[in-house]
């Protein structure tokens, strides 16, 4: 009997110890997409990557996943992606375990999953200076000089184009540049894009995408197709290169002629970045690669990315890996630093980058509400309808107007449904939120709404497209408003007219939701590169979104700003077509102001001066770029010795360049403040020796001879010393190098403190930031 259980129990143990293994080893099978990144091909050097090279490289791909998961058609299945011409490496969906053993070959940089990342004018150019009033262009300007970015191949990565946007139109334009490499991509339907001579390339890449939602989402004709019907990358791509459009306007607000940073560029699109309805519009790093790899074939000259996820190590970062293979072939790259708003939340951090923070500018479109008390509380509004001029009505709160069955919330917001029209019908309305429940208020018998923002330090407040008299006032002023309201039985108000205003309040001012530093992944080095107006952007509209009546539309983000940067490193490419995209960077950091319209420093959104955290080199000074004195250059080697200083594994460095290269041995060893930024940031000055010195180098691009005197503002706490004090420049093309020592002279003062370095020949003012940790 004993024996007879002792067997029962036995076997009961092995069925379940088999269950286990079994529950065990299906976990592992599950599939996740991920990027294997192996580096550069040996081909990529070459001007044209041929397709039977293209065709080799799959195959290898083939065979190294083969070498893992066990045979060639199994690796031909997980692969969706083959990156086949300058990036080296495949997208795959592969199991955890499978992963690992990838990530452990010695051949391999990284292995990382597919993440997902989101997206991040009329009056704007001049308020940066390359137009007057009148909209006449500015003698001698870097428009006129370049011929408004003429023949320039400007592009983005983004939701894709409207091509029949007016922006895109090619009127007086010429032939096609012959080095342009790119096409047009048809619909999965058959569908071909119009493009011309002014939008010459449109692709979509969706493979990763794909991939990483899985079945989450159903899925429509935009998804395969170039097309953008979320309206982000028609609004990007005109505000980068789009092309003269008299007349913009938004319902009859901010008139004037549209235009690109670079109008006489063409343009091209690489749609990666779709419409998902859980975690917003997402872009997924798998579709990140293969567009850049497409777009270095092509035959791109500057590349504006309005995305980004989280700051990540190097290796691990999709942007920051496409971005060195777009630079290493001369294109210059820039990026959106993110809308997260906190100290050390800037994103595409990497050093060949060029990360774009957002500010304001000095347009306006105020709509007053005239309290029955005569006070006034200034708005900012699109109405398209108005109330008769100097009549009051009665004023009620949403939550005063309750519905019987809504909530307290859903009455604070405006809510569908929410509102009792025996209670507000006839009445101004106010709501709390940014201005998007018009059709409440109409369903419910109102005659007008006043939005209260929920934060008090946004200036200036968006403004929205209303069906009904509107406008959105402050934080600060709803108090006001408020306090009103409870004072009296029989409160009313009017709401005004919106008008366009230009010049009439201060700017720059940071936006609150640009992403500032320090920069969390690598702390001496000083990210936001520089900050461009991101807030209030007119640019074109994709009729597939809301308000598709409307050709032109408002957006804000460090995704708006990041276009207008691009657009004026078109404008460089154009008159110094030779020049480095180290080079173009440093001529657009080096020039740049931290000074506002009211000659005052530049200050954040809660009115305390900002710092190079928020705006890096400073405000972007276009009228200045073309010719800024001298440039701080960087060599492909010069980013190498820079990602060995940061101690990663040296084999994999050699990888990540088809070239030559080996971790530099000579002592001391290289440091990553060496790295000939343009900017010095040292981080823990007290934990380094009594005085840290570090080596700069500048070309002149000038004139010549000239002498470069230099001039200080330490940080406070810190003593600084240039030698030389002066650089004697023979030559134009001449480089000559000095020493910056930095050490502590206050050490009571702890924490970042903020200086700066101008050299200058009297005519021309290089600037660098000074950031130092004490």
């Amino acid at each position: 009997m004993n024996s007879c259980f002792s067997s029962f129990f036995f076997f009961l143990s092995i069925l379940l110890l088999l269950h286990k293994l079994t529950t065990t080893t299906l976990a592992t099978k599950k599939l996740q997409s991920y990027v294997v990144y192996l580096g550069e091909h040996s081909h990529s050097n070459s001007k044209q990557v041929s397709i039977s090279q293209q065709e080799a490289a799959t195959d290898l791909h083939h065979e190294f996943l083969a070498s893992v998961v066990g045979n060639k058609e199994k690796a031909k299945d997980a692969i969706f992606y083959s990156y086949t011409r300058h990036i080296n490496g495949f997208a795959a969906n592969l199991e955890e375990d499978e992963a690992l053993a990838i990530s452990k070959l010695p051949e391999v940089i990284s292995v990382f999953p597919n993440k997902g990342r989101k997206l991040h004018t009329t009056h704007v150019w001049e308020f940066l200076g390359l137009e007057q009033t009148n909209g006449h262009i500015l003698k001698h300007s870097p428009w006129e000089k370049s011929n408004f970015g003429e023949n320039v191949i400007i592009a983005n990565l983004d939701t894709g184009v409207w091509p029949d946007a007016e922006s895109f139109n090619d009127q007086g334009m010429g032939p096609v540049p012959s080095r342009w490499k790119g096409s047009c991509q048809k619909s999965l339907n058959g569908e071909a894009i119009h493009c011309n001579r002014k939008l010459i390339g449109a692709k979509y890449f969706n493979k990763g995408y794909l991939a990483g939602v899985g079945k989450e989402l159903q899925l429509n004709a935009s998804f395969y197709s170039p097309m953008d019907y979320e309206g982000h990358g028609t609004h990007t791509l005109s505000t980068a290169g789009g092309a003269f459009v008299p007349n913009a306007n938004i319902a009859g607000y901010g008139n004037g002629t549209a235009k690109g940073g670079s109008p006489n560029a063409r343009v091209a699109s690489y749609k990666i970045c779709f419409i998902r309805l859980i975690n917003g519009d997402q872009c997924f790093d798998a579709d990140f690669l293969a567009a850049i790899d497409a777009a270095i074939a092509d035959g791109v000259d500057i590349l504006s990315l309005s995305i980004g996820g989280d700051p990540n190590e190097l290796f691990s970062d999709a942007e920051a890996i496409g971005s060195f293979h777009a630079v290493k072939s001369g294109i210059t790259v820039l990026c959106s630093a993110g809308n997260d708003g906190r100290p050390g939340s800037v994103s595409n951090i990497a050093p060949w980058i060029i990360t774009v923070a957002a500010n304001t500018f000095d347009r306006e479109f105020p709509s007053y509400v005239i309290l029955g008390n005569g006070k006034r509380l200034k708005g900012q509004s699109f109405a398209t309808k108005i109330l008769p001029k100097n009549k009051f009505y009665p004023i009620v709160r949403s939550v005063d107007g309750k519905a019987r069955n809504a909530t307290m919330d859903d009455a604070r917001f405006c809510s569908q449904g929410s509102l009792d029209p025996t209670i507000v019908k006839g009445k101004i309305v106010v709501c709390e939120g940014f201005g998007v429940y018009d059709a409440t208020i109409l369903q419910a018998g109102g005659v007008g709404v006043v939005y209260l923002v929920p934060f008090s330090t946004r200036d200036p407040i968006t403004p929205g497209l209303h069906l009904l008299p509107a406008t959105v006032i402050s934080k600060g002023d709803a108090i006001l408003l408020n306090s009103y309201i409870d004072s009296t039985d029989f409160p009313t108000a009017q709401i005004t007219q919106p008008k366009t205003k230009i010049g009439s309040i201060r700017a720059p001012i940071m936006a609150d939701f640009s992403s500032s530093g320090p920069n969390q992944i690598i702390p001496d080095l000083l990210k936001p590169d520089i900050t461009a107006p991101g807030v209030l952007i007119m640019a074109s509209n994709s009729p597939g979104v809301d308000h598709k009546e409307f050709p032109f539309v408002l957006k804000e983000g460090t995704s708006m700003a990041c276009p207008i940067v691009a657009g004026v490193a078109g404008l460089i490419k154009n008159v110094h077509p030779d020049w480095s995209p180290a080079a173009i960077k440093s001529a657009i950091l080096t020039t740049a102001m931290v000074r506002d319209n009211r000659r005052e420093h530049i200050v954040d959104s809660f009115r305390i001066p900002a710092t190079a955290f928020n705006y890096g080199h400073g405000h972007i000074h276009p009228t200045k770029v073309i010719d800024p004195g001298l440039i701080y250059d960087i060599s492909i080697e010069d980013y190498l010795d820079f990602v060995c200083a940061l101690d990663y594994n040296s084999d994999k460095i050699k990888l990540f360049s088809s070239s030559p290269y080996s971790c530099p041995t000579s002592k001391p060893k290289k440091r990553v403040v060496d790295l000939n930024y343009p900017s010095i940031t040292i981080s823990n000055l007290s934990k380094l020796s009594s005085v840290t010195t570090v080596t700069r180098t500048v070309k002149n691009v000038g004139v010549s001879p000239a002498n470069y005197t230099v001039g200080l503002f330490p940080p406070i706490g810190v003593s600084v010393e240039v030698d030389p004090t002066v650089l004697e420049f023979k030559r134009v093309g001449q480089e000559l190098s000095f020493k910056v020592s930095f050490a502590i002279v206050n050490d009571s003062f702890s924490g970042y403190s903020f200086g700066s370095m101008v050299w200058s020949d009297g005519i021309h003012y290089v600037r660098s930031p000074l950031v130092v940790q004490i």
